[in-house]
Formats: C-alpha cells, sequence, structure tokens
C-alpha cells in the first residue's frame, strides 16, 4: 500500500453536523427524526436546524415567533441553547481527536483542523483513518462528524463540503484520492459563496468580475484578486490551487480584550440588578483572562436600553483603570461597581449590559510595582484557581461573589433549555 509522503501536507477538517441540534439528540434518541430548531440568546432567531426543518425552507436567524405557525403544522421542536452542554461535548470530541494527531487546531465549537501526513498510515491511509475518527466519535459520544481531506485547509474545508452534502463519499472526502477531471466538475458546480471565507459581500463583488463558481476562484489570477480584494482572499485563492498558505494554529492567541454582554431576559430598571449582571460579567471575563494567563489593566462596563421600541432611550459605558494589572476578579468587580454607580440613572428600562476586560497582558511579564503586596497577590491567586477549579468540577457559578446574586431574575429566557446532562451532578440523564 501507498502511502502519502511526510513532505505533502494533509490537512483533515473534522466537522459535527448540525451540532447544536446533535447534541440535543444524543440524549434523546427519539428525536432522531424529529424537525428541531436551536434558539439563540432570549430564545430568538434559530441559530441551527435540523435536517428536517432546513428542508421546509426555514433559514437560518429567523426569528422563532414567524416559525410558530410552521413549527404547529410540521411538529418542529424549539430548544434554547444549552451553551454549558455544547462547549463540554465539543472539548470531547477534541480529546478524542488529538489521540489521532497530536497537530490539531480548534477552529470552532464543532470544528477541528488536523495535520495527518504524519499519522495517516498508522491507520491504513486517509479514508480509514477518517472512518476510524467518525466511529470513534460517534461510538463515544454519540454524534456525527463528517472528514474532509486536502492539501490546505481551504480544500480540506471544500472536502468536508462535499462530504456532507453528497453520500456517495460515506462521510470522508479525501481530495489526494478524488481524480483531477472529477475534482473540477465539483469545483465547477459549487457557488463561489461556499468557499471558506467568502461571505455574501465579497461572492456579489467576484460575481460581478464574473468569477461564480470554486472553480473559477481557483483558475483567477491571484495577482489580480490581491489588488480588488488583498492579500486574504490571495491566499484562498492559491489555496485553492493547492499551495498551503495556512499553517496550524495548535496554540491559540491570547485575546486582547474579552468581551462577556447578555440581553436581560425581561427589561431591568433597579440598580441591585444591574450591579449582580455586571458583576456576573466580569467573573465570566476574569475567568476566560485566568485561563489564557493574563492580567487586565482596566475595565469597561455600559449599559443601554431597547432601542427597538418607544421607551425612553439611555446608553452609556466607562472605562476603570486598575492601579495594578490583574486577574482578580474581586478586584475587578469593585472596579465596575464603582463605574456603574457612576453611569447609572434612574428611570430607565435597561435592555443589555456588560463588561470588557482591556489593557491585557501576559502574566509572566507584569510588570511590578515597589507597592506590590507578595502575600496577597499569592493569596489572591490561591482563592481564584480554588474558585476555577471548583467551577470547573461542579459547574458554572457554583462559587461566585455575593454581589452577582442568587435568584437572577434578569437572566436571558431559556424556558425550553434541555439538562446540562454532562456537567451538572443534578441534571444526570437517568436510564429507566
Amino acid at each position: 500500500m501507498a502511502f502519502i509522503s511526510t513532505a505533502t501536507p494533509q490537512f483533515a477538517l473534522v466537522d459535527v453536523n448540525n451540532f447544536y441540534v446533535s447534541c440535543e439528540r444524543v440524549f434523546k434518541p427519539s428525536l432522531n427524526e424529529t424537525p428541531i430548531v436551536v434558539l439563540s440568546n432570549n430564545d430568538g432567531c434559530a441559530v441551527a436546524r435540523s435536517n428536517e426543518v432546513k428542508a421546509l425552507g426555514v433559514k437560518m436567524g429567523t426569528p422563532w415567533f414567524k416559525m410558530k405557525d410552521l413549527a404547529r403544522e410540521h411538529g418542529i421542536l424549539a430548544y434554547s441553547s444549552n451553551y454549558a452542554l455544547y462547549g463540554d461535548m465539543s472539548n470531547r470530541v477534541v480529546q478524542i481527536l488529538r489521540d489521532f494527531a497530536p497537530e490539531t487546531e480548534v477552529y470552532s465549537i464543532d470544528e477541528s483542523f488536523l495535520r495527518i501526513e504524519t499519522v495517516a498510515h498508522l491507520y491504513g491511509g486517509v479514508i480509514s483513518m477518517g472512518q476510524q475518527m467518525r466511529e470513534r466519535i460517534k461510538q463515544w459520544t454519540g454524534l456525527p462528524v463528517c472528514v474532509g481531506v486536502g492539501p490546505t485547509k481551504t480544500l480540506a474545508k471544500f472536502a468536508n463540503h462535499l462530504a456532507k452534502k453528497n453520500a456517495q463519499f460515506d462521510g470522508v472526502c479525501d481530495l489526494h484520492s478524488t481524480p483531477r477531471p472529477e475534482r473540477i466538475v465539483w469545483m465547477s458546480g459549487i457557488d463561489v459563496g461556499e468557499v471558506w471565507g467568502v461571505g455574501s459581500r465579497i461572492s456579489k463583488r467576484l460575481e460581478a468580475m464574473g468569477i461564480h463558481t470554486v472553480l473559477d476562484l481557483r483558475n483567477a489570477s491571484p495577482k489580480e484578486i490581491r489588488t480588488h480584494f488583498g492579500v486574504v482572499l490571495e491566499r484562498t485563492c492559491n489555496e485553492l490551487r493547492g499551495i498551503s498558505c495556512l499553517e496550524l494554529e495548535d496554540i491559540a492567541t491570547p485575546k486582547k480584550q474579552i468581551m462577556s454582554s447578555r440581553s436581560f431576559g425581561t427589561p431591568v430598571q433597579s440598580i441591585y440588578e444591574l450591579r449582580e449582571s455586571i458583576a456576573s460579567h466580569v467573573a465570566s471575563g476574569a475567568e476566560k483572562l485566568r485561563k489564557q494567563n493574563s492580567v487586565c489593566a482596566a475595565v469597561y462596563i455600559f449599559v443601554q436600553t431597547n432601542r427597538f421600541n418607544s421607551d425612553k432611550q439611555y446608553s452609556a459605558g466607562i472605562t476603570l483603570p486598575l492601579s495594578d494589572a490583574t486577574d482578580d476578579t474581586l478586584t475587578m468587580t469593585t472596579a465596575a461597581l464603582v463605574g456603574l454607580d457612576a453611569i447609572y440613572r434612574s428611570g430607565y428600562k435597561y435592555k443589555r449590559a456588560g463588561a470588557m476586560l482591556t489593557l491585557i497582558s501576559d502574566k509572566q511579564t507584569r510588570q511590578m510595582t515597589i507597592f506590590d503586596d507578595q502575600l496577597s497577590t499569592q493569596r489572591s491567586a490561591l482563592l481564584m484557581s480554588a474558585v476555577d477549579s471548583i467551577n470547573r468540577d461542579c459547574g458554572r457559578g457554583t462559587i461566585r461573589s455575593a454581589v452577582s446574586g442568587v435568584a437572577q431574575r434578569w437572566v436571558m429566557r431559556s424556558e425550553n433549555r434541555s439538562p446540562r446532562y454532562t456537567t451538572r451532578w443534578d441534571e444526570l440523564p437517568f436510564v429507566q
């Protein structure tokens, strides 16, 4: 058997099919043939649709209230987003993939790129490896995936699209093993808007230049593409030709700003509820800050009313500089609440509040001052580590600052959220 040379890049894109919907179905197999949508924050719009719903013509982002007649007619079930469940299921899939290939990039919650040219032969070749990944993920998590393989990340993404849309590939498409004339046929039959990184605006501009299909973009002059669209689309053009321009990002780049914000389930007028919201958002951002081993030197907070109704309108924000860069939730919360007192105005119905951590830097290179209290710093680090550990093991928010509240009546609506089966002891599934 001839195996792929280690000199030839081989990228695999593993994508969970209809990820949010599939997560809901894992624990309720009776829903496998039922039309399902998963809704956005506050149960607003469809952010995931089962194949049955797509077949009914429902578009991504369709408001739920506009679907209710169709839902009654066809028995469509709507679920609130269950981020705790989806995040945990995503992590389980990634752990499985890292057993197959150490070079792995988590691209999104449902997609991962792998470099497989040095390991594919261990599994009997590319197609065999792809099928083994599918089988193991299905057996260990219950989630269905498709695998696309190509010499570049863009072609791997294209191959994954083919694997999803064409049953002949049985869930795994390897462009290397696909004859060139057949690849040309596939490329000529797919709109250019399906190419990774080509959005609706760019596709319209490309079509105005006579570039309508994937093949057209592949055959376009990279120099001309760069002149009209810049270097990013030029790379895409080259990648479609099999020239690898995008490397695997196996280590995520630390964020320079961390935002946490949500709309309220019902309008909020009380400063006490706004304090709970701001404190919760600061805590969420601080947890992410510590996870990437960073500190921040300023906190920005904001509040705003609903600009889509006829009530009195008001919005305001304020940046609070910190005396020393920190990752301590309590320190940032104290500053944020001082800022809230300064911008809060009574008599308004607030729809949204949030916090953003800025001036972020690496914790290991934090500039020390002569006023630093080493003992307090160590105590803070131990406390934050303990809080993160408990919340990671027992569920987010198990331990939180008192000011973030208990009842939290302002939280976004999630009236149809399924249980958090894999992250909450009190929501474990029962087998009868």
